[in-house]
């Protein structure tokens, strides 16, 4: 067996993923998101709406007040945060590993190395086809959901980008 060591790791040489120069998200998608939550919001509105025509007892007047005053403050915080959340997203592809940052309150960093990188799937919702954009998804080992989900990217830019990790993915094979 040969002689084993673990020496300590100067951390002050390690590689800063701060210093990463992020990509934003395609300003489309910000329209995507407003438009899917306008959608929540209508079927937020239309649901005690539906209820109370089949159920006209369970909503008295002081329900109603209730009800309309908590859906806008709701929505109103909703659109806030969806937005302030679209501003803080960003990608980055480095030589050997994917970047890609998120958070409103607290900023998470995904750092996922090529090499561990198992499948790239690209999607396209409804709303996000007609804007022309797409999502990234990819996949480790030992999950059954992606482990970084990258919206809002124009759909072109998304193939090239799921053909370079194809390509890396190859490579480690």
């Amino acid at each position: 067996m040969e002689n084993f060591t673990n020496e300590t790791i100067d951390t002050g040489q390690l590689p800063k993923f701060e210093k990463v120069t992020f990509m934003n998200l395609h300003p489309k998608y910000i329209r995507v998101v407003l438009i899917n939550l306008a959608l929540f919001i209508c079927i937020l509105i239309l649901v005690p709406i539906l209820i109370s025509t089949f159920k006209p007892e369970l909503f008295s007047g002081r329900v109603w007040l209730i009800i309309g005053a908590v859906i806008p403050v709701f929505s109103a915080l909703l659109v806030v945060f969806s937005i302030i959340g679209f501003h803080k997203k960003g990608f980055a592809f480095r030589e050997h590993d994917v970047l890609f940052r998120h958070g409103i309150i607290a900023t998470n960093t995904i750092v996922i190395p090529y090499n561990r990188v198992q499948h790239v799937a690209l999607h396209e919702g409804l709303i996000s086809r007609y804007f022309g954009l797409a999502k990234i998804e990819i996949f480790t080992a030992g999950g059954n959901s992606s482990d970084i989900e990258i919206p809002g990217i124009e759909k072109e830019q998304a193939e090239n980008i799921k053909q370079l990790l194809m390509g890396k993915i190859q490579k480690q094979l």
